[in-house]
């Protein structure tokens, strides 16, 4: 498994102000979407692309294209769907599926309630967008169901992560073909499960519904 955590001020920045219990719900969606747009250019870099041959107003070159099949694009809902407007900004060929994850409260283990995808992905690209990667019981879900599908590759885009997930997501995929791409990696889960030092649920920040 490959992690990048991004280092760049702009994002630091953009990360700071979302931790902020202060920052709005519209300013806090605003800067989630520029967050995504940036993080997913390290996120894409080894996106697939073929040659194609253009003519430019001078005369014919060749250049490149996003390579068929198109990457597919799946926020967990619900709070990746905060995420979706900046990753299609960069990627707009791009697919979408979705994946509603539930936690079944006897068991704790995180299921599928929803999803809208392809039923086949084989070399298929999928791009996980999930803003909190704690536990990290949902976004292994999410991974193992596109790879139970056939997807070639995943990537997921995470605005924080704390240790305890990203190790144990590392274990889990151990010898497939996963990147995790970071705003940045925090201290810790506390003893309620929530990433310190974090910035609270970023489902109820994005949607207003915090109390």
């Amino acid at each position: 498994m490959r992690v990048h955590v991004t280092d760049h001020p702009l994002i630091t920045h953009k990360l700071t102000v979302l931790r902020d219990e202060r920052t709005p719900s519209p300013t806090f969606r605003a800067l989630t979407e520029e967050l995504v747009t940036l993080l997913a250019y390290e996120a894409t870099r080894d996106v697939r692309v073929e040659r194609v041959t253009i003519t430019t107003p001078v005369t014919q070159t060749t250049g490149v294209a996003i390579a068929e099949p198109r990457p597919l694009i799946v926020p967990i809902l619900r709070a990746g769907l905060g995420m979706l407007e900046g990753m299609t900004k960069l990627v707009p060929s791009a697919e979408v599926g979705f994946l509603g994850m539930v936690r079944n409260e006897e068991t704790l283990q995180p299921s599928v309630y929803a999803e809208r995808l392809p039923d086949d992905l084989s070399n298929r690209q999928c791009f996980v967008l999930d803003p909190m990667l704690a536990t990290g019981g949902s976004l292994l879900s999410a991974i193992e169901y596109l790879f139970d599908r056939g997807a070639q590759d995943v990537t997921a885009i995470c605005l924080l992560a704390a240790p305890e997930g990203l190790a144990a997501i590392e274990k889990a995929v151990e010898g497939r073909e996963v990147t995790i791409v970071l705003g940045a990696l925090d201290e810790r889960l506390n003893e309620h499960g929530y990433i310190v030092p974090g910035l609270g649920d970023a489902g109820d920040r994005l949607y207003g519904t915090v109390g």
